[in-house]
């Protein structure tokens, strides 16, 4: 995929990842953000219902080869899973159409987003980079929430830790637009949802668990047999906003469950898979259509110029060690 012609977009996103490196330091080969993850892979089948939402040629095959990378959050590769800053964890899908061919969904695990545009993400990570947490007052971190009542609502929603990857439901922030064969049109945003069910642990328990009991209880519950993911789309009503993130929609908005995914291995060569998977906000397929969220530009482009530095870095390493 080719970098954006607008050089405005490209020099945020440049910004952008330059404020992430600020807060978390710089980690050749890994992401500025949501670097601790594991790749698994299964396959993706789809309900009755999910031909008459989208003409997408996986929600109208027998099955699609899927990769699923779940993630802590931050850009500290090795932060513990029961750290609170580990909040939001990351869910990212890629579903392999054909031979170099595939779409994709980005989620996690809260319900909406900070800010509504890039310019706003730029100014509230760097009043992050700027301010103490535990000295909020008078810094321009409070200064920015201060000013921002939806960053605010969203720094205070609940981040409880989940027992498992499995037991958690993540949220794909920006919504889309879903055509059918017959050209109707409805726009939705996706949500993954376990089949097992939704579990958190207490501050107690989290505080009781190892630095990577998530990621040891995953690839113990994989071995025990396949994990199921309900790929649901909550759908908007007329007048609903479809761009902006930081507005929820009612929960009475319908759900329509487009199918599901059963993970049934962790994926060989893991951290070089990661490594090398560039994941994409903006779906490019036929049957699903970027919303006009300003968002999803500015994440593509920066998915795309932190994906390349990260490839770059990794061929550097092999290069180096004779690989």
């Amino acid at each position: 995929m080719p970098l954006p012609s607008d050089e405005k977009l490209i020099a945020l996103s440049q910004d952008l990842i330059q404020q992430f490196d600020t807060i978390f330091g710089m980690h050749p080969g890994f992401r500025p953000a949501h670097a601790k993850g594991i790749m698994l892979t299964g396959t993706f089948q789809p309900s009755a219902a999910a031909a008459s939402l989208t003409r997408a040629p996986h929600m109208n095959r027998e099955s699609t080869p899927v990769s699923v990378r779940f993630s802590d959050g931050t850009g500290l590769p090795l932060i513990p899973d029961n750290d609170p800053n580990a909040n939001p964890r990351g869910c990212a899908i890629r579903f392999h159409l054909a031979e170099r061919v595939h779409t994709d969904i980005i989620a996690h695990s809260l319900n909406g987003f900070p800010v509504r545009n890039g310019q706003e993400f730029l100014e509230f990570l760097r009043a992050l980079a700027t301010s103490d947490p535990s000295k909020l007052s008078g810094s321009p971190l409070e200064g920015f929430l201060g000013s921002h009542p939806k960053a605010l609502a969203f720094v205070q929603l609940p981040k409880p830790a989940p027992s498992s990857f499995a037991r958690e439901s993540f949220f794909g922030i920006t919504a889309m637009r879903f055509t059918n064969q017959n050209g109707q049109s409805r726009y939705g945003r996706y949500r993954i949802v376990p089949q097992a069910g939704v579990d958190y642990l207490s501050d107690t328990a989290a505080a009781e668990k190892g630095a990577s009991y998530l990621f040891d209880e995953l690839a113990e519950r994989i071995a025990q047999g396949p994990i199921t993911l309900r790929v649901l789309v909550q759908l908007a009503n007329d007048g609903d906003n479809v761009t902006d993130a930081t507005e929820q929609w009612p929960e009475d908005r319908t759900l329509l469950d487009l199918g599901a995914i059963a993970l049934s291995a962790v994926a060989p060569d893991n951290a070089h898979e990661q490594k090398w998977t560039i994941f994409d906000p903006v779906p490019r397929v036929d049957g699903i259509d970027p919303s006009d969220d300003p968002l999803l530009e500015t994440r593509a482009a920066l998915y795309l110029i932190s994906g390349r530095r990260r490839r770059a870095a990794a061929e550097a390493e092999t290069a180096k060690s004779g690989g």
